[in-house]
């Protein structure tokens, strides 16, 4: 599937910002099955320096800055992207087989995956969560199956309300109220599973979908949306989304991944000045074929 994709945010402030300097993670990241055809970063006011680098995880990163100031931001991404539909392997190893494999770390992507076991600074646990986690796992279970019934228990069992949490509220927090936004039910997932020693990274991106006649659409459509990545041996990373508990295909367009939201946010950056900011996001994500096609 092929997708124009237009991510739009605007700063307005009641008080000039002096200087600022800026990343932005808004450049979708190649991977098995995606490949980006065309990108354009649009930043008004023009900025003083602007740059391209790609980070330790392989993202491509936007940095920008403003040496002489602004009362009004606009920064827009255009991305064009061909998304292939991908279906979890009906073969994955074991959760016993997978936790060996992960503690042996006896080949390179082994080790590179094992990154992505440890706490990190949106993502850790208690007793109490590795217990819930542990319901949905044996060593003789498939990973694949594991994960669906750990990933419909949270679909079932949280709420998508986001007015019950900010950007910065505790993984544990989430786990008690049982409530939150995508991020947020990633994040809880991430500790799941990296409390019973497997490894997930955290991944942001845009979500589209198509549902059936009379049927709602999935939440966070047309929006900024989060999920996660597993790693399974040799069957490779899966990607499972747990606000919409479905394993991810062609309707799921990857910007970065991370160790968890901190480290892949859409823009981020430091400032001198600026006061009474209004903020406004919009995300449109365009078929470029029709549905039948």
């Amino acid at each position: 599937m092929k997708y124009n994709v237009s991510h739009q945010t605007k700063y307005n402030l009641a008080d000039p910002i002096s200087i600022a300097h800026n990343k932005g993670w808004l450049e979708p990241r190649p991977r098995y099955g995606q490949q980006l055809l065309e990108f354009q970063l649009d930043i008004q006011p023009a900025p003083s320096i602007k740059s391209r680098e790609v980070d330790t995880f392989g993202n491509p990163v936007w940095l920008f800055s403003f040496n002489e100031g602004y009362s009004s931001l606009s920064i827009t991404a255009r991305s064009q992207v061909s998304v292939s539909a991908s279906v979890p392997p009906p073969d994955s190893p074991t959760c016993g087989e997978l936790r060996e494999l992960l503690r042996r770390r006896e080949t390179e992507d082994v080790i590179a995956a094992t990154e992505f076991q440890f706490p990190s600074t949106a993502v850790h646990w208690n007793a109490e969560m590795r217990e819930w986690a542990g319901q949905s796992f044996s060593d003789d279970l498939p990973v694949v199956s594991a994960l669906r019934d750990l990933t419909a228990r949270i679909h079932e069992d949280y709420t998508y309300d986001p007015s019950a949490t900010k950007v910065d509220t505790h993984v544990e927090e989430v786990f008690r109220k049982q409530r939150g936004v995508c991020q947020d039910f990633a994040h809880v997932e991430l500790a799941f599973l990296r409390s019973l020693g497997f490894a997930a990274r955290y991944v942001s991106g845009y979500l589209r979908t198509y549902p059936p006649a009379g049927k709602p659409r999935l939440i966070g459509a047309d929006a900024s949306h989060a999920w996660l990545s597993v790693y399974c041996g040799q069957a490779g990373w899966i990607d499972i989304d747990p606000t919409n508990n479905v394993f991810t295909s062609d309707d799921h367009i990857t910007l970065a991944w991370g160790r968890d939201y901190h480290e892949v946010p859409p823009l981020a950056g430091v400032c001198v000045g600026g006061s009474g900011h209004q903020l406004r996001v919009s995300v449109d994500v365009e078929p470029v074929e029709s549905e039948s096609e």
